[in-house]
């Protein structure tokens, strides 16, 4: 405005047709002057392309945690209404190697249900303990007798079988045996093998289990001054000795008294049989038939032989008693002799007819009659046996089931009882558990007197020596992140230092925390690893991580809020002497506040950081890039670039 007075004075100094001239030129000038000084007040903020190294850094906040933490849960049983907390640590507290070494309690929980529950128990497991031991004498005692009952059923058969084969012989005897069908039952019910058993087994018709064995309990610890305490003794019931008897386990080559599914017996052969076909010296083995049979022959030839001589000498007595050579007595005398002798060989043929035809068959019949009701019931005895033990083996088994479970549930009821002292088992710094696990929406806070409840997290040791930071990074950068890429981070609480860290892992999967609140926005949880050990670094600290994905050494490059896409094309507005210029340009790689150029601008050029007014782009929604593609759209959601930041470059996010 001072020029313009000055101007218009020295036009007052010079003639009319000058000062008309004059004026109209300081009117236009001043009209010119005006409207371009109302225009460089609104013109956008610009900045000079750079020509150097640029870093592709990625840029994220994140909280401190360690790679390594001893997470303490209450792992005692209670039901719904949980279990208080009687001592717990000071938070804060820093656990050292000499706790971890003396067995420091970090934690005691209210143990008195549990102490009651155990008592109940103890009870419930020694009658499973005086059930078993009974049920393992039974089986036992049914062994033995079995055993005896066999045993004296063999002895009856055996003995029957020797009265058949001392009056038939044992020749004769095998062979009616044999056709009889004797031999068969007799070889399962006789022997003391078990093969019809083991083929049973093979078939999975039949199964052996082998029974249990009686254990002395094993003592009881109580959480209340960390001693030890008897509880078989305390309720008065002994448990069973060291020694108890050991029931005896079926065995597959010298026991038969086993259960065999679907077992199919012998059946004996029906009928008679007609022994008088035996009845002969040269078929009958050496028995008391044949010596009987024998003395029958012998009887009747001695008579038949007297009754010969009988016969000749009364002949001779008629020839002399007719020539008058002898007195009618003597011939009276032959004569009676000759009819006695007679009789007696009609009496040896009477008497041996009547032991072919009665006695022999009669004798034999009762022999094998004898030895096949020996022999059913040995059968009988060994299947009555079998099913003895089967019942004994059965409530052995149940009385062995009920006392495994019983110690599973005092086993188990003391383990919980020893879960309720938690003691020290790394070194760290003690860290309340969170109500981020509050499934049922009363949580309380962790302190003495609280209520926690099975699998609630009471306190977190962490490992103060390996540090790390979890950072949450955007979809459109996920896939320039690789394990093994370094990073610089730096804690909120010290921004002066800066750390060392390295990528050691990352989600496979978006984290899914905010799924319900922010559907659309996908992040990745990463963890960057802190190199080295630093005391003053505690969890739960923010900090940022700069990753470093890789690095330009001489590149062109503005800010990323410089460049906008127009058209599926790249458009920077490069300011000019009287309008911006519109011009085309090539990216490259990118960071959050800086965008390389690879064509279109020169290294001094200044562009403008914003889109002028007036001017239409398309909008990142209908651009059909990719996001990472396309500088305009390059900023996260919720963390737009501002001309602010991008006036004073640093090369980092």
């Amino acid at each position: 405005m001072q020029k313009l007075n000055e101007l218009i004075k020295s036009v007052r100094r010079q003639p009319r047709w000058r000062q008309i001239t004059a004026a109209v030129i300081v009117l236009l000038v001043g009209w010119w002057g005006l409207r371009h000084s109302g225009d460089s007040g609104a013109k956008a903020p610009t900045f000079a392309a750079r020509r150097g190294p640029l870093e592709i850094n990625v840029l994220e906040g994140g909280s401190l945690q360690a790679l390594e933490s001893q997470e303490v849960k209450c792992e005692v049983r209670v039901g719904y209404q949980g279990t208080k907390i009687l001592r717990i640590v000071e938070e804060g507290y820093l656990v050292t190697e000499a706790d971890v070494t003396n067995n420091k309690v970090l934690v005691e929980l209210d143990s008195s249900d549990l102490e009651k529950q155990i008592t109940q128990q103890e009870i419930q497991y020694q009658q499973a303990v005086a059930s078993l031991i009974d049920a393992q004498q039974n089986y036992e005692i049914q062994l033995n007798q079995n055993q005896s009952d066999i045993k004296a059923a063999e002895l009856k058969a055996r003995f029957a079988r020797m009265d058949f084969d001392k009056f038939l012989g044992d020749t004769v005897t095998s062979k009616i045996i044999k056709d009889y069908g004797l031999d068969k039952i007799l070889a399962t019910a006789s022997t003391n093998d078990v093969a019809d058993t083991s083929r049973a087994e093979e078939a999975g018709q039949a199964t052996v289990v082998a029974p249990p064995s009686v254990t002395e309990p094993p003592a009881v610890k109580t959480a209340t001054g960390n001693t030890e305490t008897n509880m078989v003794l305390a309720t008065g019931i002994n448990p069973p000795p060291a020694s108890a008897p050991q029931p005896v386990v079926p065995n597959a080559e010298t026991d038969t008294n086993l259960v065999v599914a679907g077992f199919t017996p012998y059946t004996f052969r029906t009928g008679t049989i007609d022994f008088k076909k035996y009845a002969n010296i040269d078929m009958l083995g050496d028995g008391e038939a044949k010596q009987k049979l024998r003395k029958f022959e012998d009887d009747l030839q001695s008579a038949q032989k007297d009754l010969g001589v009988a016969k000749a000498t009364f002949e001779g007595t008629q020839r002399l008693f007719a020539k008058q050579f002898v007195a009618k007595m003597e011939l009276v005398r032959d004569q009676l002799l000759q009819d006695s002798a007679e009789l007696k060989v009609q009496t040896a043929e009477t008497s041996r007819a009547l032991f072919l035809n009665y006695d022999f068959s009669k004798t034999a019949e009762k022999s094998l009659s004898d030895y096949t009701e020996a022999v059913r019931e040995l059968d009988k005895s060994r299947r009555l046996a079998i099913s003895k033990q089967a019942q004994a083996q059965a409530r052995l088994k149940s009385a062995q089931g009920q006392y495994e479970v019983q110690t599973r549930q005092r086993k188990d009821l003391n383990a919980q009882l020893e879960k309720c002292i938690i003691r020290a088992q790394k070194s760290g710094l003690v860290v309340y558990g969170g109500t981020g696990d509050n499934y049922y929406g009363n949580q309380e806070p962790i302190r003495e007197g609280a209520t926690v409840r099975e699998r609630q997290s009471i306190i977190t040791i962490p490992d103060m020596t390996r540090m790390s930071v979890n950072v949450k990074i955007h979809e459109s950068y996920i896939k320039k992140i690789k394990k093994g890429q370094k990073a610089r981070i730096t804690v909120d609480a010290f921004p002066d230092t800066e750390l060392d860290g390295e990528v050691t892992k990352m989600g496979v999967l978006p984290d899914s925390q905010n799924r319900w609140m922010n559907p659309d926005l996908k992040v990745y949880n990463t963890t960057i690893t802190i190199n080295g050990t630093y005391d003053w670094v505690k969890p739960g600290m923010s900090a940022k991580v700069e990753i470093l994905v890789t690095k330009l050494n001489d590149v062109v490059y503005v800010p990323v809020q410089a460049v906008s896409p127009d058209g599926g094309k790249q458009i920077c507005y490069v300011a000019g002497a009287f309008k911006p210029e519109r011009r085309e340009v090539e990216i490259g790689e990118f960071n959050d506040e800086f965008i390389q150029i690879k064509r279109g601008l020169k290294e001094g050029e200044r562009v403008l950081l914003r889109v002028p007014d007036g001017i239409e782009t398309d909008s990142p929604e209908n651009d059909s890039q990719p996001k990472e593609e396309k500088p305009g759209g390059l900023a996260k959601p919720g963390t737009p670039a501002t001309p602010a930041k991008a006036a004073a470059p640093t090369g980092k996010v």
